[in-house]
């Protein structure tokens, strides 16, 4: 909405053109919305704990996680709400690929706004039934994927690509949808096994969700994808604005989910931002890099596969509980030690997974 104002105000020679500029933009979308969610962030807070409903505390989990009962989830919807308004202020509305990022996170949003509904308000301890969040998961990840493949409107956009190998280039066709369908859905379910400790889903989110708008940036720059040999899609650079939002949303809701912490993410936030995240990796043909930058994400979900498969064939567990944060915490790890730690590791990641755009 700015930017056609802004647009609008050059035009007239009243401005100069720096909202032309995506760095400028997404600079801006990253303030914005972090300031959002320091001022909204207290309300919304309010807000929740007035449903009187706390987040459910597994009771086989750590000790020391019985004193957060009570306290107001759903906080997720001030990340929804902060990145919204801040995209729709700065990035290009006419762009196909931000009306797409927002539509799944609306989308993926709502199931986990019913999940944790059903859990909360109605005081339902298991929330919204398995195969019905599935279902819907996947009814809007297809509904996503189909929409990314029959706009495709270069070979680009359907081709798999792989880091390091420049030459690698495979298209896809129609088996597209099935990769984009997975990494959506897929995503948006490790986020959400991740989000167990505070803070400790949302600082790699932020940092992931920081990479991924360099690398839509290059995309989206002829030049730049050029230089880097990545794959060229056009219109891209305008995903950078919703990645700096994420970022910037992310951050100031750190800032009362923090431990200890004032406000859980809940599902509403969890599937939202790791479904968004698989759809930026989907458009700019980045999914191995975000397997890599996401490998927090990555283990988690990994970790609660392996503790169920074995338990399921074996009787027995390979960690002492999943996900594996809960393992460490159960060897004795405190809570601030386990998600300090594995930010530090996000950052390795993303650090490794950003200097890919050199080795090629």
């Amino acid at each position: 909405m700015l930017l056609e104002l802004a647009r609008w105000l050059h035009e007239m020679g009243w401005m100069p053109p720096l909202f032309g500029y995506i760095t400028f933009r997404g600079i801006l979308g990253a303030l914005t919305a972090l300031l959002l969610s320091l001022w909204l962030g207290p309300h919304v807070i309010a807000r929740l704990a007035q449903l009187k409903g706390g987040q459910p505390i597994r009771t086989d989990g750590p000790q020391s996680h019985f004193s957060k009962a009570g306290t107001p989830t759903m906080g997720g919807t001030l990340i929804l709400l902060t990145v919204s308004l801040s995209t729709l202020m700065w990035a290009d509305l006419r762009n196909k690929y931000v009306w797409v990022l927002l539509a799944v996170m609306l989308a993926f949003g709502a199931i986990g706004w019913l999940d944790d509904w059903i859990k909360i308000v109605r005081r339902d301890p298991n929330g919204l039934k398995s195969r019905h969040k599935y279902a819907l998961q996947s009814i809007f990840g297809l509904a996503a994927a189909l929409y990314l493949y029959y706009t495709a409107d270069n070979a680009n956009a359907t081709t798999l690509f792989l880091p390091l190998l420049k030459d690698f280039a495979i298209p896809l066709g129609a088996m597209f949808v099935v990769i984009a369908y997975f990494w959506i859905v897929g995503f948006s379910n490790a986020v959400n096994l991740t989000d167990g400790l505070d803070g400790l889903a949302i600082m790699p989110t932020v940092l992931v969700a920081a990479a991924l708008g360099i690398f839509a940036y290059a995309s989206g720059n002829a030049v730049f994808s050029q230089y880097l040999q990545i794959p060229a899609i056009p219109g891209a650079g305008e995903i950078t604005i919703v990645c700096a939002a994420i970022a910037g949303a992310g951050l100031g809701f750190l800032w009362f989910n923090t431990y200890p912490a004032m406000v859980f993410m809940g599902d509403i936030g969890a599937l939202a931002l790791g479904a968004v995240l698989g759809t930026i990796a989907v458009i700019v043909r980045q999914e191995a890099i975000l397997v890599l930058m996401g490998g927090i994400f990555v283990v988690e979900t990994l970790s609660v596969m392996i503790q169920v498969a074995s338990f399921k064939l074996t009787g027995k567990r390979v960690f002492r509980m999943a996900p594996i944060h809960h393992h460490f915490e159960l060897k004795g790890w405190p809570e601030p030690r386990v998600i300090v730690r594995f930010w530090i590791i996000s950052v390795m990641l993303v650090l490794v997974g950003l200097a890919t755009l050199k080795v090629r």
